[in-house]
């Protein structure tokens, strides 16, 4: 993420509609917004102060990398932007606190009568659903407007249980109802009537649009004004619901869309998480060695590696063509989540569109990010390959990196940091309080820390074949392939002499400095050896270098904030842990516990007054 270029990524933006998320320094989402156009709404946020209020400022000032996900339209980014805000919970988004909804057309073809009727809440109740759309005035006018088209009843009788027990309603008498309740019209006449009303929501809107613009135009020829506006309104409330959008599936299961952009080179796996029927993010993945590979073949992989490790398996799974084994890989992912699983190729539908949106920004991700990856491998793998050349070793890929920090021998620690890659991994970082070592030595300290961390590895990879087991855990089991020391030919003849009393082979190398503390060269094999200032493979050793001493700093630096704490305290008279304990729960700070009365500390349950007549006297000499 630090690596992330906001000026270089701002250029990559397509003008294209779409939901953008701006992502903090620790990967939170920070906000979800939509735009008509992703490369003019975003770039806006980095230009001058143009009175965006200073929410927005203090949001702008904390972005460390932005996304994004192209849509069809505005409205499907408007859909997929609610969505992802209910998901997240973005902090600077503006959160609706009752959880409103946008509306749906639902109809009840459970019912043998069925209504078309307004919903704001989608459930598993054997209705469909069209929707979400974002006007519910535009909402209604359709439902409306498709009752009196088709004579649907909008009551709330049962049906036919209801049939002959009152009188028809008023809709009835003007024209607006078929009235199934007089037992007048059997069920297959008004299916029909249904089932014309489901090919309309269903994307046929050519013949009512068609029907209303007539009858606008023809109103408006006989001056009729009034009736005309009427006309006007319902036509742009039809076309407001003909507008389809692919955010929400009426189906609410759970699926994931899968699908892939490739070249002769590379691929990437673009994957849409649907959740109860929502669209609620994407991620995507890059594949390597893939030359010359089928798409097919590259989505297999894909769908084996991913699937073997995450820890939600969906219900379906959409791929964009079939893939080899599908049956057997279907009947995997079954027995892994413990409930059928579908893997399915769609081929027409709403189903289609959601896979060609996927590929769509698959295809985006592939070619907007290929400059980007490529600046990436030079920072770590091509640095790595650098290190490489210049030491004559192969096969470099775990490096290790010590360093010790004290002040005049005091509180002695050690510093394991891990790259592996050419990239940080943090997990296996260690740290070590020196045991052995009493003043400032740091060859003695950095011959304890590298003994300790070399015996670990050998004690939990004997554990390992004792019980035969072939995974790796712990993060000292894996030896390096490299050892980088902070320092030059003193610093790595200790390390070699703790090899050696080990017997273990791993190549060692000073990290050479100048006499500003720079990096200069490398020290291997008993010499030294230049390096480009320039190349990516002396910035990753900066990097290393600068990394193991950070760490080792900060541990020492915290060790010597409790010493301190505890050396004061210790000193008094009368002070022991509980007591000592009791103190810093009721004054939070030693300066608090000095400038209180006598009155003050006797207050503290576990202080009696002659200890808090001490306290009082330490701290002011008498």
């Amino acid at each position: 993420m630090s690596n992330f270029d906001i000026k270089e990524e701002l250029k990559k933006l397509p003008n294209k509609p779409g939901v953008y998320i701006m992502h903090d320094e620790n990967d939170t989402i920070m906000y979800v917004g939509k735009a008509i156009n992703l490369h003019n709404r975003v770039r806006s946020y980095f230009r001058a102060n143009i009175g965006r209020g200073p929410q927005i400022d203090q949001m702008v000032k904390q972005i460390a990398r932005f996304e994004y996900i192209v849509t069809d339209s505005e409205l499907e980014a408007l859909v997929l932007e609610n969505n992802l805000i209910k998901e997240h919970c973005p902090r600077y988004n503006t959160l609706l606190k009752d959880d409103k909804t946008y509306p749906y057309i639902k109809v009840t073809v459970s019912e043998e009568y069925p209504r078309i009727l307004f919903s704001r809440l989608m459930k598993k109740d054997k209705s469909r659903y069209f929707g979400p759309f974002t006007s519910a005035a535009a909402v209604k006018d359709t439902i409306d407007l498709i009752n009196k088209i088709y004579g649907l009843r909008n009551c709330n009788r049962v049906l036919p249980r209801d049939i002959g027990v009152d009188r028809p309603c008023l809709n009835y008498h003007m024209n607006q109802c078929c009235g199934p309740c007089t037992g007048n019209v059997s069920k297959e006449e008004y299916r029909e009537r249904i089932d014309k009303a489901l090919d309309f929501l269903n994307g046929n809107y050519g013949v009512i649009i068609k029907d209303l613009q007539d009858k606008m135009e023809a109103a408006s020829e006989e001056l009729d004004f009034e009736a005309a506006a009427k006309y006007r309104d319902l036509l742009t409330s039809v076309k407001v619901v003909a507008q389809k959008q692919k955010m929400t599936d009426s189906s609410m299961e759970d699926k994931d869309i899968v699908a892939i952009a490739s070249d002769d080179k590379d691929a990437v796996v673009q994957v849409f998480f649907v959740r109860d029927g929502r669209l609620i993010g994407r991620e995507h993945f890059y594949m390597t060695h893939v030359s010359e590979n089928p798409q097919a073949e590259i989505l297999l992989n894909f769908v084996k590696q991913f699937y073997a490790g995450t820890p939600f398996i969906p219900r379906e799974l959409m791929l964009p063509e079939p893939i080899e084994d599908m049956e057997i890989i279907e009947k995997w992912l079954t027995q892994r989540k413990g409930s059928r699983v579908y893997i399915t190729v769609p081929e027409r539908g709403q189903k289609e569109k959601l896979m060609e949106l996927a590929a769509q920004n698959a295809a985006l991700v592939l070619s907007k990010d290929k400059e980007r990856i490529k600046r990436e491998e030079g920072r770590t793998i091509g640095a790595v390959k650098e290190i490489e050349a210049i030491l004559g070793i192969k096969g470099l890929n775990r490096m290790e990196a010590y360093d010790i920090s004290n002040i005049s021998g005091f509180a002695n620690v050690g510093s394991m940091v891990v790259f592996e890659k050419g990239k940080a991994k943090k997990s296996d970082y260690r740290k070590f309080r020196i045991k052995s070592v009493a003043g400032p030595d740091d060859y003695a300290c950095m011959h304890e820390v590298l003994t300790r961390r070399l015996l670990h590895g050998i004690e939990e990879r004997h554990d390992l074949e004792v019980r035969d087991i072939d995974a790796q855990y712990g993060s000292f089991t894996k030896f390096p392939d490299l050892i980088l020391m902070d320092g030059g030919r003193g610093q790595v003849n200790i390390c070699l002499q703790v090899l050696e009393e080990l017997g273990i082979s791993i190549p060692v190398c000073g990290m050479v400095k100048d006499d500003n503390h720079r990096t200069r060269g490398l020290y291997y094999n008993n010499v030294e050896l230049p390096i480009d200032t320039r190349s990516e493979g002396f910035k990753l050793i900066t990097r290393i270098q600068d990394e193991a001493h950070r760490f080792a700093i900060e541990y020492h630096r915290s060790l010597r904030s409790k010493s301190q704490v505890k050396s004061v305290l210790d000193d008094i008279p009368g002070i022991g842990p509980s007591r000592k304990k009791a103190l810093m729960r009721s004054f939070k700070s030693i300066e608090d516990i000095k400038n209180a009365t006598v009155e003050e500390l006797s207050q503290v349950s576990e202080i009696p007054e002659s200890v808090a007549e001490e306290i009082y006297r330490y701290f002011r000499g008498d």
